[in-house]
């Protein structure tokens, strides 16, 4: 397989990730800062968060950030799914498909491919973060580090943290994708084999356009609609277990890379350990709302992204 194509499908899952669940991150982000600012905006719940931003902002308050996450979520795709394909071809090796997606292989590969993507993607996350908690009100002007843009942002960072400061709350970024990332792929690839097995389809078959077999198109249209709609069932259901899994690391990594206090602490487990004494079990799941609202479109967009170009470019996985 082309390990060029694997990168490339990662990167159209990525863009699709962004265009769908950025304004969901945006109002998760903001909700998790909440409970620890004692600056910010306080909000009741997600629908309360939504209205104000578009109240005071208008639809663009959703996607601020969002260019920093262009950038970052693209690339951490293309190189998460093109990764996990990778590894995984290489761990099976010579070994014969049976068709049930062979554990042994799946979470290794999804833990190393999430470990390599959560070192890339803690600085554009950093900057991602500290665009969305920036008030916008006069309130508050005074007391925020104002920035223009994502350049501008990485600039000040450079300028008064240094480039260590690009990598603050790096340790719980690697944490949350590498155990996300096992729950996400083993949650796909065991979904996506029964929805296969239950509608009569083979999940090793070869796609059509890569065989000489004459196909009807009536039945080549049926069939990918219907991958389609597996795409979407399996996409949603892993990126729901994903967040369900690892969002208390998601608000410690909020934490940390949004604290005034440069000099806070920047062990996770110390920040989960103070989260829970403030706030409890429900500050460790706060924006767990919006984060499986976003969870379950965004993921569902990024595997019919991932399944739909590498069909395109002719490859199977």
């Amino acid at each position: 397989m082309d390990a060029t194509k694997d990168y490339l499908a990662g990167l159209a899952a990525g863009v699709a990730t962004v265009l769908i669940g950025h304004p969901f991150d945006t109002v998760k982000v903001k909700l998790q800062t909440q409970n620890t600012d004692a600056h910010s905006q306080k909000y009741r719940n997600a629908i309360q968060c939504t209205s104000h931003i578009l109240k005071t902002e208008g639809p663009k308050g959703l996607y601020r950030g969002a260019t920093s996450s262009f950038v970052g979520v693209s690339i951490e795709s293309a190189v998460l799914f093109g990764a996990y394909s990778q590894i995984k071809a290489n761990l099976q090796g010579d070994e014969v498909p049976t068709g049930k997606p062979p554990l042994h292989v799946v979470v290794p590969a999804a833990g190393l491919a999430g470990a390599g993507v959560g070192f890339i993607l803690c600085p554009t996350e950093l900057v991602k973060c500290r665009l969305q908690v920036q008030a916008k009100d006069i309130t508050h002007a005074a007391e925020q580090t104002l920035y223009a843009g994502p350049l501008d942002c990485v600039r000040k960072i450079l300028k008064n943290e240094g480039i260590n400061g690009l990598f603050r709350g790096g340790t719980a970024t690697i944490m949350r994708e590498t155990c996300g990332n096992m729950l996400f792929f083993t949650t796909y690839e065991t979904t996506r084999y029964h929805l296969f097995t239950y509608f009569g389809l083979d999940p090793n078959r070869a796609k059509a356009s890569q065989t000489n077999e004459a196909v009807p198109t009536q039945s080549i249209v049926a069939n990918t609609l219907l991958e389609t709609g597996i795409g979407v069932v399996t996409g949603g259901l892993a990126g729901v277990a994903f967040w369900s899994g690892v969002l208390p690391f998601d608000v410690a990594k909020t934490r940390i890379q949004t604290a005034r206090n440069l000099s806070t602490s920047r062990n996770p487990l110390y920040h989960l350990r103070l989260i829970h004494k403030q706030a409890g079990i429900r500050g460790l799941y706060a924006g767990i709302g919006p984060t499986l609202t976003r969870a379950f479109p965004a993921n569902a967009a990024a595997i019919v992204a991932w399944e739909l170009t590498a069909r395109m470019l002719h490859m199977s996985h």
